[in-house]
């Protein structure tokens, strides 16, 4: 049942969320009234679906994290079920379907709680992420997140390594780096005046 399967994802990733599972199950039924599933990927199918859900909701979650308690599903089987449900989704509607806007700070706590940051890092890393919107830095708001970590961490006496942030935040190691690149030019900007003075700043690592 898509119900049970659901739930039991929801709850391995322990973030329930009240009326996430009925989205997600209210996003299944919609597709399977509409065309069969058989023969797909049920699990990228019910992984998709709460990613969507998630996005819906406003709690956002990335692929990765889906993907991890997806029952072996595959980030690639997963992205390819979301764009099936999308389309036939809005085929049904006649319109496009609204996924909901992703922003750096939807990610950031967490990844900084996986990480182990102490509070005071956590809070720059937010601020930094705030002022990053005003900025046209063109990377996913996730690669963002990712580098102003980096950043912060790298400002702090508790450095992290660039591949266990990778690990973290599930984005690519290179990913972070050329995210880091967009950023630096801006590092006097982005990071709060109090928790760096210029002469740390100048410190940091030239991409």
């Amino acid at each position: 049942m898509p119900g049970k399967c659901t739930s039991n994802i929801i709850g391995k990733l322990c973030f329930f969320i009240a009326g996430l599972l009925d989205r997600a199950n209210e996003i299944y039924k919609k597709v399977e009234d509409q065309k069969p599933l058989r023969g797909r990927n049920q699990d990228a199918i019910l992984a998709a679906c709460l990613y969507i859900a998630c996005r819906q909701e406003d709690k956002p979650r990335t692929v990765k994290e889906i993907c991890s308690v997806a029952n072996g599903a595959t980030k690639k089987e997963i992205g390819r079920a979301k764009e099936y449900i999308v389309k036939q989704l809005e085929v049904e509607m006649g319109q496009s379907m609204e996924m909901g806007t992703i922003h750096a700070g939807d990610f950031l706590r967490r990844f900084c709680s996986h990480l182990g940051m102490n509070n005071q890092a956590v809070k720059a890393a937010q601020e930094a992420v705030q002022k990053s919107e005003e900025l046209d830095i063109r990377r996913s708001p996730i690669s963002v997140a990712a580098a102003v970590i980096y950043i912060i961490t790298q400002l702090s006496d508790d450095k992290k390594l660039l591949k266990d942030i990778s690990l973290a935040t599930g984005v690519a190691e290179g990913t972070i780096r050329n995210s880091y690149k967009d950023l630096y030019p801006n590092a006097a900007r982005l990071i709060p005046s109090w928790y760096a003075e210029e002469e740390d700043l100048r410190n940091l690592c030239n991409p």
